[in-house]
């Protein structure tokens, strides 16, 4: 590792599992010194410990103002300061289904974590950072928020709301030497990503997994899935000084699904009328 974050102390929020485990492990072997702040304890502590003293857990529930607040006076306690805040912390919401038919149960708890629990993290280490010569704050959006589509329009609609957000958020924190950018991740496989029920087996999670590649990659030029350690990186390079004139800024790491047309419609129209014309 070149130890890029060498000297600087980061939080990240969601840290205990998928995209925010993969980023605090990268940002420690990086040389940070990060806190793992999560409402998971069993998952928070095992990772702080496996890390040793690089690293600290905090429980945090990101809706709550004095949660963050004190998150980031343990962050200045325990290391001595705060460089990057990594609000990556966020939910889905269910049933995978039409909006007509969604009766929007989970909207007011999607709304909290993904949109609230953003907006009082960037306050909070905003308020720190303007005091303390600046820093990088980077929010988790999506490619659901980017770009339009089917089902789970609660998040997709918290998740566009963090991409505008976050624009807002680097305008107003500019003059503080504090500077806000956001990734979308697209097609990224995680433990959630199979969507597991309760008792299902592991042998079942695993053809799930399997079968789901190809639709997953359907839309994208690449026909690989991301990984966590892909969202990691996008990370380390808006935590690092490599990105000091980088700000307001939506960082798409999705196999270059927002590039456009990656089923080709046009080809599939053209092939339909070869074939219309075959056919005579």
């Amino acid at each position: 590792m070149s130890q890029e974050l060498a000297g600087k102390i980061a939080i990240v929020t969601g840290g205990a599992s998928g995209i925010g485990k993969a980023t605090v492990e990268l940002f420690v072997a990086e040389g940070a010194q990060v806190v793992i702040a999560d409402v998971d304890n069993a998952k928070g502590e095992a990772l702080a410990a496996a890390l040793g003293d690089a690293a600290r857990f905090k429980h945090t529930d990101v809706t709550s103002a004095a949660d963050l607040e004190a998150l980031v006076n343990f962050a200045d306690s325990e290391f001595g300061g705060l460089d990057v805040m990594y609000n990556n912390a966020g939910i889905s919401s269910m049933p995978y289904l039409r909006f007509v038919d969604d009766e929007l149960k989970d909207f007011q708890k999607v709304m909290e974590v993904n949109v609230l629990g953003v907006m009082l993290g960037c306050q909070v280490a905003a308020r720190y950072m303007g005091e303390h010569g600046g820093g990088s704050i980077i929010n988790t959006a999506s490619m659901g928020g980017a770009l339009p589509g089917w089902g789970v329009v609660p998040y997709r609609a918290s998740k566009a709301a963090v991409i505008h957000f976050t624009k807002c958020a680097a305008i107003d924190f500019g003059s503080y030497g504090v500077r806000v950018n956001c990734i979308n991740p697209g097609q990224i496989m995680t433990e959630m990503s199979p969507f597991p029920e309760p008792g299902m087996s592991e042998e079942t999670i695993a053809r799930i997994k399997d079968a789901l590649v190809e639709p997953m990659t359907a839309n994208q030029p690449l026909k690989v899935l991301g990984s966590p350690e892909d969202i990691a990186q996008a990370a380390l390079y808006l935590a690092s000084d490599r990105s000091r004139f980088v700000t307001g800024t939506e960082l798409n790491v999705d196999g270059g699904h927002s590039a456009g047309d990656g089923i080709n419609h046009l080809q599939a129209i053209m092939q339909a009328r070869q074939a219309a014309i075959d056919a005579g």
